[in-house]
């Protein structure tokens, strides 16, 4: 009889369990956010107001981080900007011949490269060279005592450590992302010259050039520019926002490429909205 009961409440319990635990998720997820949102506002504030202080040390560093997270990435953002002009614009425009739709190569190559993979791709390439670094060094940093060494000097964390990286990062994305489209676009047209579609050069990039509108740079700007902005922010703050034991950096590190990664698509389904919208 007992054992009967006990089999009868084991549901019950896991039920409950379940229920507790994603509640607890819940609200760490909002107070994660709220925090989030905190330490991007001062990131914000430090950045308009201590832009040109220090600009010696300062600015050297934002040269610093751009190298870092864009020329470096160079090639292997040229590696996959050609790998998605054979492997999907070619296919895309192989498929488009064969029933007669060449006229929409233009509007398919701008909805799909240009609003939605090549900034996306680009962003999680970055995140995966550049963000992760900046999560392991300064959560590295905060561990080793680094970073109280630093605010002991007078030196403010958010100036020196965080907005070179933040502005690193931004412009680092649009480079590259404008960088990994152009050799998408070339890509695809040159496999589907291999395959011996009436295409010419002159035709291809005048329906990609009529299917652009203004609202596509004007996106695509803010885009990656918030894609670069979200990376740096939710990386550094992981690393900075509390004291971290050695063993604990692996862990945060984790977690931050997965808010990053969370982040980066809830601002492009914004922005899919503001394309349907516009």
């Amino acid at each position: 009889m007992l054992a009967v009961k006990a089999l009868a409440q084991q549901p019950v319990s896991l039920w409950k369990s379940y229920v507790d635990s994603s509640a607890g998720r819940v609200l760490r997820f909002f107070s994660t956010l709220q925090e989030l949102g905190a330490f991007a506002v001062i990131t914000l504030g430090v950045t308009i107001t201590k832009f040109n202080q220090s600009k010696r040390v300062v600015h050297p560093l934002i040269v610093h981080h751009i190298w870092k997270a864009g020329v470096n990435l160079l090639p292997m953002v040229g590696f996959v900007g050609v790998a998605l002009g054979l492997l999907i614009i070619g296919q895309t425009v192989a498929l488009l011949s064969r029933v007669g739709a060449l006229e929409y190569i233009g509007t398919v190559m701008v909805t799909v490269v240009v609003r939605e993979l090549g900034p996306l791709l680009t962003a999680i390439l970055v995140l995966a060279r550049s963000g992760t670094s900046n999560a392991v060094d300064l959560g590295t940093a905060r561990a080793l005592g680094e970073v109280e060494a630093l605010e002991s000097l007078g030196i403010d964390p958010v100036h020196y450590l965080v907005m070179p990286r933040v502005i690193g990062l931004a412009i680092s994305v649009f480079c590259l992302t404008t960088y990994l489209v152009l050799l998408a676009m070339v890509s695809g047209w040159v496999f589907a010259f291999a395959q011996d579609i009436p295409l010419t050069p002159a035709a291809y990039f005048g329906q990609i050039g009529d299917a652009l509108r203004v609202q596509d740079f004007v996106f695509l700007a803010l885009k990656t520019g918030l894609f670069g902005i979200v990376i740096a922010v939710v990386n550094c703050y992981h690393g900075l926002a509390r004291p971290l034991q050695i063993e604990e950096v692996s862990s945060v590190t984790t977690r931050a490429v997965v808010e990053s990664v969370i982040g980066c698509v809830l601002i492009d389904a914004l922005f899919l909205i503001g394309y349907l919208v516009v």
